[in-house]
């Protein structure tokens, strides 16, 4: 069983403990309504949650997912701010009748902006990349993550001294306009870029504050924090199947530099483990099903992505994955989703272990040429009869699919704290209330 590791369990960390696309939306949807801020911490508008509240459905990309119960929702500094494409979901969440006002949402004045070519530059390496392609969404994240650590970056704060931008601009054109040239694109229109930001810079700047100090006051009064990662640990930029991972650190510990929190404030980190596993775009996929079992899964699942549309690889459960994430982002509990996925199969595998070259591996190796030809190890199991869908407790559950629940736990040494029967917010068996901690 996993340990607790952190010091204030007041707080809860949402990851995704796969590839991403774990069902986070639903999650932070609950337990948002029971917060008192919550916090995106990393990523940008390539994270996509869906929310099911009643009849209505709100499809979210750089909004916390709290905003939609009027929590107070802030934008980390770990962010990359598209601030063309925050105007456009806002407009699409108001029209919903979702009030977003300066009172229940902020933005790190320190958050990095992506620029319209940063979008440029990430669809002309992925297009010039032939068989290299990493299957980005082409929205210029990584792009706008490397001008941030190669220090020329234009932030929020930047906004309101547009006059003054010129020796940054100095820098981020020497840099980017030598790349457009290898790809025979003309260099950056300055003026127009500079146009486009006092357009935008109003828009930005009534939301814009120093987001460490609020949550750090907003902490002092007794608040219960919620912190919502994007994408998962397997496309973490160090621990994920890398090249083929983001651009950011998607682990629990980037809580305290992406929010200007300590690193004592994670609390209840909770991983959302999906009860099959999927990835969007290239990459290895130990466990993948390229046949009809696989259709099925996709099928039953509704697997395309939230923000791309793009279709889902699908494969069954690897608990060597799920065990190995769980531990580099000190797991306290996971969430099981779309165990419904699941109902009606007769036989169900779990991967175990992996072969590589005659060797039996507990782990997946950092190599992306010995990760792409691991071969999965099985343990198969009886599926059940009957259905999950909308199970509330243990005793509504077939029997089966409680020990198929048991089995993952023993699997990756950690505990489920609940588990999803469908995507409705009260179809829930909870295990262990984070906020309870």
């Amino acid at each position: 069983m996993c340990l607790e590791r952190y010091e204030d369990l007041a707080n809860v960390t949402v990851i995704g403990a796969q590839w991403g696309d774990e069902g986070k939306g639903k999650i932070v949807d609950w337990l948002a309504s029971r917060a008192d801020a919550v916090v995106r911490f990393q990523g940008g508008h390539n994270a996509g949650h869906t929310l099911v509240v009643g009849n209505q459905t709100y499809k979210l990309s750089l909004l916390p997912s709290g905003i939609v119960t009027g929590t107070l929702s802030l934008i980390g500094n770990g962010v990359v701010l598209d601030p063309w494409a925050l105007r456009d979901e806002i407009a699409k969440l108001e029209s919903q009748g979702v009030a977003i006002t300066t009172e229940n949402f902020g933005i790190a004045d320190n958050c990095p902006l992506i620029l319209p070519i940063h979008r440029d530059l990430d669809v002309l390496r992925e297009a010039a990349a032939g068989k290299g392609k990493i299957g980005t969404t082409g929205r210029g994240i990584g792009p706008a993550y490397e001008d941030k650590v190669g220090r020329r970056a234009i932030r929020v704060c930047d906004l309101a001294h547009i006059d003054q931008l010129d020796p940054q601009l100095d820098r981020l054109c020497a840099h980017h306009d030598a790349l457009r040239a290898g790809f025979n694109e003309p260099p950056i229109d300055r003026a127009g870029l500079i146009e486009q930001l006092r357009e935008i810079a109003p828009f930005v700047q009534k939301f814009a504050q120093p987001v460490w100090k609020r949550l750090n006051d907003v902490k002092k009064g007794g608040a219960r924090i919620l912190f919502e990662g994007a994408q998962g640990v397997l496309l973490d930029v160090d621990h994920g199947t890398y090249p083929f991972v983001t651009s950011s650190n998607t682990v629990s510990g980037t809580v305290a530099s992406g929010s200007g929190m300590g690193p004592g404030s994670a609390g209840f980190v909770l991983g959302i483990v999906k009860a099959y596993t999927t990835r969007v775009g290239s990459g290895p996929f130990p466990t993948e099903l390229e046949d009809e079992t696989g259709q099925r899964l996709g099928e039953r699942g509704h697997e395309f992505g939230t923000v791309t549309a793009r279709k889902r690889r699908c494969g069954w459960f690897d608990a060597v994955l799920v065990r190995q994430t769980c531990a580099i982002s000190g797991v306290t509990g996971i969430a099981l989703t779309k165990i419904d996925v699941l109902d009606g199969f007769e036989k169900i595998k779990i991967c175990t272990g992996y072969r590589l070259d005659g060797e039996v591996l507990d782990y997946l190796p950092a190599h992306a040429a010995e990760q792409a030809r691991v071969e999965p190890i099985y343990e198969e199991i009886d599926g059940w009869e009957g259905t999950t869908v909308g199970a509330r407790s243990w005793a509504d559950l077939p029997a089966q699919a409680v020990k198929y629940i048991r089995r993952i736990e023993e699997l990756i040494e950690c505990p489920v704290a609940s588990v999803s029967t469908s995507p409705e917010r009260e179809d829930t068996i909870l295990v262990r209330d984070p906020f309870a901690d």
